[in-house]
C-alpha cells in the first residue's frame, strides 16, 4: 500500500468559502483502498505556496504519492501544473494521458486540463482537476497504480529474469 497526501489548491476553499469535496473524495477512496492518507492540505491558488507544499512534503518523505485537486483548467489563478513543475525531477506523461483518456470517456472538457505528472525524489506528484466528479474518475485511473508506484519509487525492483 502506499502513503498518500492530498493538497487541494482553491481559493474559495481555502478561504472557507466552498467545501474541500474534491481533496475528500481523494482522500476517503484513497482510504478505502487500503492506502495510508498522511496529509491533507487546503491552499490558494498560489504557485509558490503550491510548490513549497509539493517540495517539502516530497523532500522529508511524508508520503509516497501527491495527488493535488484544483487549479488545472485555462483561467489565470490554475497554476497548479506549474508549480508542480517548479518542483519535478522527472516527468511521467503516460501517467497525464492515461487520466485525460478516462476523462474524456466522460467528458469533451477533459481535454482542456493541464494536469501533469512527475517524479521529485521518491514521490510522485500528480495533478487532478477540481471537480468532484473528474477526480473521482481520475481516481478510478490511479488507485490500480499506487502500490506500484510506491514500490519502483523506494528503490531496486527485481522484475524476473530478463
Amino acid at each position: 500500500m502506499a502513503r498518500i497526501a492530498v493538497l487541494t489548491a482553491s481559493d474559495q476553499a481555502s478561504a472557507g468559502l466552498r467545501k474541500d469535496e474534491s481533496g475528500e473524495t481523494i482522500a476517503r477512496m484513497a482510504h478505502e483502498a487500503g492506502h495510508d492518507v498522511m496529509r491533507q492540505d487546503v491552499v490558494p491558488d498560489n504557485r509558490s505556496l503550491i510548490a513549497e507544499h509539493l517540495r517539502v512534503w516530497a523532500d522529508d518523505d511524508l508520503c509516497d504519492v501527491i495527488i493535488t485537486t484544483g487549479g488545472t483548467g485555462l483561467t489565470e489563478r490554475d497554476v497548479t501544473p506549474e508549480a508542480t513543475r517548479d518542483v519535478a525531477e522527472r516527468e511521467v506523461p503516460g501517467l497525464a494521458y492515461a487520466l485525460v483518456a478516462n476523462g474524456l470517456q466522460h467528458t469533451p472538457y477533459a481535454a482542456l486540463t493541464r494536469g501533469i505528472a512527475v517524479t521529485r525524489r521518491k514521490c510522485l506528484i500528480v495533478n487532478l482537476p477540481g471537480s468532484p466528479k473528474a477526480v473521482a474518475q481520475g481516481m478510478d485511473v490511479l488507485l490500480p497504480l499506487l502500490s506500484h508506484v510506491a514500490e519502483l519509487l523506494a528503490g531496486p525492483v527485481d522484475h524476473g529474469p530478463a
